[in-house]
């Protein structure tokens, strides 16, 4: 599929998704939620400009590369890739992927169809792994400042051992590589089996190639690989304003700990069941849950789920304008590079 095929039904399939879902949850509601956030509604639109800004430089810290001048893209445009990508895995069911695909098809013209899989796969590693790495820190926080029973230490240590499980298997991905061996298992299951020995067979030195730029991420560009997950997770941090600001429009006098472990807590919830569109209704009863653990009262949740999901709206509406706007001229490319377009 064409870039501009892909652009094209996403940006219907996003306008669609968005007036059904705005639709459902009534356009008089959505206004009475963000008159009555008043002027905090403002900065909960306005963190994610900084989470996105600090995603994108993230995102650019494993795209560039001293040895590859052309890595070097204007911020702009990555920032502009990272919004619009994101906008499209809200819209996506299952597992909200669809915006990578998009992601290597902007960035191929100018990096080559290789670079341009490996930085996207690398990103959304680092951006999973950076969650692990908030969850983990969520839990740390959860015994340090909350009352909590027996039953609950327990939780919070299982909690614990995952997160570590989790952690290290991603540190064995970035050491050994993750598309070769993946491509693998999916040959032994009954239905996909056929589709990726084709894709071994066929592509086997390009996935062979982003397995190596995985590695040399971890193993030779360190500073970078620590830059990106320290960028990811203060972005997961700021991330947790988002419910600050909603309890202050509130009067809940809620700690910035006490939104980061609220934050935590919902987000853990709704990954559990990650195949709705949005998040629908798991966010809901995460963020009710969550309020309740802490003490503040569990329908406050139902009210922060529905501003979160008009900020979603709105940053669905910016990325598919950016989707719309023009891609830059493709920069001229070594060989190697460009060999497998």
């Amino acid at each position: 599929m064409s870039t501009r095929l892909y652009k094209a039904l996403f940006f219907t399939l996003g306008i669609g998704t968005l007036v059904y879902m705005m639709s459902v949850m009534g356009f008089r509601e959505i206004g009475l939620s963000i008159t009555k956030t008043g002027i905090w509604f403002v900065p909960v639109v306005g963190s994610w400009l900084v989470i996105y800004v600090l995603n994108a430089l993230a995102f650019s810290a494993i795209i560039q590369e001293p040895q590859l001048p052309e890595s070097r893209l204007p911020f702009w445009q990555v920032l502009r890739i990272t919004i619009a990508g994101y906008a499209i895995n809200y819209i996506t069911p299952f597992v909200a992927l669809g915006g990578e695909p998009y992601r290597i098809m902007e960035l191929k013209p100018a990096l080559g169809v290789r670079k341009a899989s490996s930085s996207v796969i690398l990103y959304s590693l680092m951006h999973m792994f950076s969650h692990i790495v908030f969850w983990l820190v969520s839990i740390v926080l959860i015994v340090a400042f909350l009352p909590i029973t027996n039953l609950m230490l327990w939780g919070c240590g299982v909690l614990l051992l995952v997160g570590l499980g989790l952690g290290y298997w991603f540190i064995r991905v970035y050491q050994h590589g993750f598309t070769v061996r993946t491509v693998r298992l999916l040959e032994k299951l009954p239905v996909v089996g056929r589709k990726a020995r084709t894709l071994a067979q066929e592509k086997g030195e390009t996935l062979q190639e982003i397995d190596h730029q995985i590695r040399v991420l971890y193993a030779d560009r360190k500073p970078r690989f620590y830059a990106s997950l320290l960028l990811e997770f203060i972005g997961r941090v700021v991330g947790c304003l988002e419910i600050y600001f909603i309890a202050r429009a509130l009067n809940l006098d809620m700690s910035v700990v006490e939104s980061l472990i609220v934050s935590s807590g919902s987000s853990l919830f709704a990954n559990l069941i990650f195949f709705f569109p949005m998040q629908l209704g798991t966010r809901e009863g995460g963020l009710a849950l969550a309020l309740r653990w802490i003490g503040f009262p569990a329908g406050s949740g139902v009210f922060m789920g529905v501003i979160m999901r008009i900020r979603e709206f709105v940053w669905i509406l910016i990325g598919l304008a950016l989707l719309k706007t023009a891609r830059p001229k493709p920069v001229p490319q070594p060989t190697e590079l460009v060999a497998d377009e």
